[in-house]
């Protein structure tokens, strides 16, 4: 059975909840992916702006990968870049080109929109994602920062 990929658009709110679910097992976060789900008018909304990009991996109607990205139009030179902020593949569909195939979905609409880079953060000690990224672009060595939005207290 094949496997495609595709664009979830605003209609397709019960494939972003079934991807949700996917990033809480695939991350062991259910908190974050499961624990206060957005109302389908607020996922309709987000799936419709064209600067948030959600692609699902699916095969026999499922859900088995998929990737959130954002699109970031810069100001120091007329290009964007954009941004996976989310990938994750099923357990069961992993090391089967599931997470190639989406970034090469995603590399195909950053070419359409005019982007000059697609970028991704993996952490340090996840050696098949840091595999994957090294096998398709160039590693750079840099530091992330959490800067919560309330400054501390005095």
């Amino acid at each position: 059975m094949s496997r495609s990929v595709r664009r979830l658009g605003p209609a397709d709110i019960a494939a972003l909840r079934a991807l949700n679910a996917l990033f809480a097992d695939a991350f062991g976060d259910r908190e974050t992916y499961a624990g206060a789900p957005p109302a389908d008018a607020w996922l309709a909304g987000l799936l419709a702006k064209e600067h948030i990009v959600v692609l699902a991996a699916e095969r026999a109607g499922e859900v088995v990968g998929g990737l959130v990205a954002y699109t970031f139009d810069k100001v120091e030179r007329m290009r964007r870049e954009i941004y996976i902020y989310d990938l994750a593949v099923a357990e069961a569909h992993r090391r089967r080109g599931v997470a190639t195939d989406l970034i090469a979905h995603l590399r195909g609409i950053a070419a359409a929109c005019g982007a000059w880079v697609v970028f991704v953060q993996a952490d340090h000690g996840d050696d098949p994602a840091i595999a994957l990224y090294g096998k398709l672009g160039t590693r750079e060595e840099v530091l992330h920062f959490d800067i919560p939005v309330a400054p501390p207290d005095p």
